[in-house]
């Protein structure tokens, strides 16, 4: 068994500023083997400067890295992948029209002289896979593949580096509950194999289950570190944001009314997967939130019910009049709005910066009959969206790319807002998000349903469901399994639920 004042990795005083702003100030964060040290803290914390300036993305100003004991500096995340430090990374970066085992050795392909050894990578492959208990095929397209086994994928690659270091970034961001507990069990045998774990997330129940010991980050600071034995989740909060949140889900002042604004009638796709026959009311106020598991198919109801996926039958009815919403920017101009589950692959202008991220969406309110852009309208809503979301970022002229995942997402959430929808359809609107900013959301949230709009709320998350839903509706297989009063259910009644047509 290890010493447990050995510590793998040891980051001591590292510091980082960028023009306007002190990124890292004094930072320390030490590693043991045999331990998942989880790293927490707001958005803009510093958690992901820390991490690139680890793995040589980013160059700190001050500090230094020591690595089983000797002191290091990775130029690159190839040079920290050399040494044994790897990471799973929350927004996936892969080769999408090749295979599972090519992204997985990409770089380093085994070789029989000039020639990739194929059938080693495939059995390379098949094995990791087995040890992991990971049921791919190594031949599979990755661009095929769901999101939790994309990064399944990535999970596979880390362990085929033999890294003693894996960082997992907001690895369960996209998993349902059965999943969760795959990667748990992952996890913990790499504890058990003698792998030092750095986890970040924002689901703080997670935390407290997966992790031995934390490390809190508030403003480029050091706050905390301890062992999680012991911690609440109310102790962990008020670290976290640096003052007590008594409620993590904001109160709802009106209930939904009985007037029913959006009939869906056994609405089907064209291609498959896709849903199947769903039929569903949403009432005006109202939250409905829309549980399953993987391949429940929530993502493609409501990307058929926006038109970016064809649909084959169903109706669609807006206040009992029949539309058609055939594409995007149809259902739009019907007052529907779509927050997309992948934000890097299909939400943000990577390039571009916060003001046009968040006119984009509402570009013909901001032009006259000339084409002119109204300059000083746009710099408002900018300001407001910003405001409003607490989006933390030196001003509106900086690009989206070099946000937090967590202040992307409150600036496209911010987009759709300011188009003041009639329906809201979110996918996993909180992804990525923190506590603090969680809360931000689902005031908001509330606030467009207290105001009459309607809102189908898709999560992965059972307590944020129950929390700010109404009522909950559960897909299992592309079928709806059931709505059910998300004040009277219980957890094990929607897994039973999701599990209905599999």
């Amino acid at each position: 068994m290890n010493n447990p004042e050995t510590y793998l990795l040891e980051m001591n005083g590292i510091c980082k500023s960028f023009p306007g702003v002190k990124a890292l100030d004094g930072v320390d964060l030490k590693i043991r083997p045999y331990s998942v040290h989880a790293l927490v803290g707001e958005n803009g914390a510093g958690k992901s400067t820390l991490m690139k300036c680890l793995f040589g993305i980013y160059e700190e100003d001050a500090g230094e890295v020591i690595f089983n004991g000797q002191r290091v500096h990775f130029s690159n995340p190839r040079q920290a992948l050399d040494y044994g430090v790897s990471m799973v990374h929350q927004e996936l970066n892969q080769v999408q029209d090749r295979s599972v085992m090519e992204n997985i050795w990409l770089g380093r392909f085994p070789m029989k002289g000039i020639i990739v050894d194929s059938r080693k990578m495939y059995n390379d492959t098949k094995k990791i896979f087995e040890d992991l208990s990971i049921n791919l095929d190594p031949e599979a397209i990755i661009g095929t593949l769901s999101v939790s086994q994309r990064q399944m994928v990535e999970i596979a690659k880390a362990v085929s580096c033999h890294a003693k270091i894996i960082v997992f970034d907001e690895p369960t961001s996209s998993l349902t509950e059965v999943e969760v507990r795959h990667l748990f069990r992952i996890i913990n045998k790499l504890r058990d194999d003698g792998c030092g774990i750095i986890y970040i997330s924002h689901k703080l129940e997670e935390i407290l289950e997966i992790a031995d010991e934390v490390t809190v980050l508030r403003d480029g600071k050091w706050v905390y570190t301890g062992k999680c034995e012991g911690l609440t989740i109310d102790k962990l909060i008020t670290l976290i944001v640096g003052r007590e949140l008594n409620n993590r889900f904001p109160p709802k002042r009106i209930q939904p009314s009985e007037e029913v604004i959006l009939r869906v009638e056994n609405l089907s796709g064209e291609y498959m997967p896709t849903v199947v026959d769903a039929s569903f009311e949403l009432r005006k106020g109202e939250i409905l939130g829309v549980a399953g598991l993987m391949g429940s198919r929530r993502t493609e109801t409501v990307e058929t019910l926006f038109g970016i996926r064809k649909r084959k039958g169903g109706n669609i009815k807006l206040n009992d009049k029949k539309i058609e919403n055939n594409n995007a920017r149809e259902s739009k101009s019907n007052g529907f709005a779509l927050l997309t589950e992948e934000r890097r692959q299909t939400g943000i202008f990577p390039t571009l910066d916060i003001t046009f991220n968040s006119m984009i969406a509402n570009i013909d309110k901001y032009t006259n009959k000339l084409g002119v852009l109204n300059e000083k309208k746009i710099a408002e809503d900018t300001k407001w969206v910003i405001d409003a979301l607490s989006v933390k970022t030196p001003g509106c002229k900086a690009k989206i790319q070099n946000l937090s995942g967590g202040n992307q997402q409150k600036v496209i959430m911010g987009r759709w807002l300011l188009t003041e929808p009639t329906i809201m359809l979110l996918d996993e609107p909180t992804r990525g998000v923190d506590v603090g900013a969680k809360y931000d959301i689902y005031q908001l949230i509330i606030e467009c349903a207290e105001k009459g709009n309607a809102i189908i709320f898709i999560s992965s998350e059972m307590p944020e469901l129950l929390g700010i839903s109404d009522r909950i509706m559960v897909m299992s297989n592309g079928r709806v399994a059931g709505i059910v009063d998300a004040k009277t259910t219980t957890q094990e009644e929607l897994l039973r639920l999701a599990s209905k047509y599999l």
